[in-house]
């Protein structure tokens, strides 16, 4: 079976023009220190893992890529490059700031052989730009995505959820405006309190709370919905589970669950499996049988049979009972209502 591996490269903070009130880079990606000559290294014992007809690729995540030293940037770029030339990596792709874009930056990129730019939106509404202290406007990212999808790049948005000010109509505007730039995936980050951040400080003080887990999946699922409806591709939700993550020494507050990605698709099947079984209306001894594509039994299920429970007793029925089928895929499904008599 064909593999998607990824060489992460963290660039902690470099570049960075900005210290938003939730970001603590090095916390996050686990990188305190950069040495660019450990990157061939890094690169090199990853593609020893590899086998043939995988699908590689060079990342360059951490800080704003675009926006560290120029010929540093190069420098980073010229050695993944070589590796594209080679054969031996399909694309490169990095991570930046709106306000990193132009027409300069985006000419060395497309040179390089860079084909993914993910951007770090986060949000779309200026009140909550402005509070997270995000150093740019809603303007500084529509031009940036135009720029990005003009120049053939395939776009990435990424958007947070529950930052300060914000709420789910915002959070759906900016899934909205991910979608209308022309970006082929998203990533979305529940929103997690690190010491050291400011936004520690505003939580001690009592000027923001976290959303609950249950909040934050909820959230996120509407957000993913809509991405999916409209065939964008979220290709993470929630941050990278890691020991470092969790410690007491670095997590303060929210969000942080090591499984909240897989919850959020459980929450998302189960909210488009509630609302078409509503209109079946079913009654106390029906069963509700739900047939899914071939390997999204457990996403359907939900964790510890979460759905399953919560459809019964949401719906008042008798049971739920799920089946896989070749026939369809993705996230499809078909509902089937029985009598519990037969």
């Amino acid at each position: 079976m064909k593999r998607h591996i990824n060489i992460p490269i963290f660039i902690p903070h470099l570049g960075c023009p900005n210290q938003c009130v939730f970001c603590n880079q090095r916390t996050i990606s686990g990188v305190r220190e950069f040495d660019p000559a450990s990157v061939k290294k890094t690169i090199e014992d990853v593609l020893s893992t590899v086998n043939d007809g995988d699908e590689v690729e060079i990342a360059f995540f951490g800080g704003s890529f675009t926006g560290i030293d120029r010929t540093l940037m190069i420098s980073l770029l010229d050695v993944a490059n070589e590796y594209v030339k080679e054969g031996k990596v399909g694309s490169v792709r990095c991570s930046t700031r709106p306000d990193y874009i132009d027409e300069e930056i985006l000419s060395i990129l497309k040179e390089k052989g860079v084909r993914y730019i993910e951007l770090g939106l986060q949000s779309t509404s200026e009140k909550v730009l402005l509070s997270s202290k995000r150093g740019h406007t809603r303007e500084d990212e529509a031009r940036a995505c135009r720029m990005i999808v003009d120049a053939g790049f395939e776009l990435v948005g990424q958007m947070m959820i529950g930052l300060p000010e914000s709420t789910v109509e915002d959070e759906l505007e900016t899934a909205r405006f991910i979608i209308d730039v022309g970006a082929c995936g998203a990533r979305i980050y529940p929103t997690v309190v690190f010491h050291g951040t400011e936004l520690c400080q505003m939580v001690v003080e009592g000027k923001y709370s976290p959303l609950s887990v249950d909040e934050a999946v909820e959230r996120s699922a509407r957000v993913y919905s809509l991405f999916y409806e409209n065939g964008v591709d979220v290709i993470r939700i929630g941050l990278c589970s890691s020991e470092n993550l969790s410690s007491e020494e670095t997590y303060y507050s929210g969000p942080n669950h090591p499984a909240i990605g897989e919850m959020v698709l459980n929450r998302f099947f189960y909210n488009r499996v509630y609302a078409q079984a509503l209109l079946l209306t079913p009654n106390a001894d029906d069963i509700l049988k739900i047939t899914v594509a071939k390997g999204a039994l457990s996403k359907a299920i939900g964790q510890k049979k979460t759905n399953k429970l919560t459809l019964m007793r949401e719906l008042g029925i008798k049971d739920v009972v799920f089946e896989e089928s070749d026939v369809l895929s993705g996230a499809d499904f078909v509902l089937k209502i029985y009598s519990g008599e037969k």
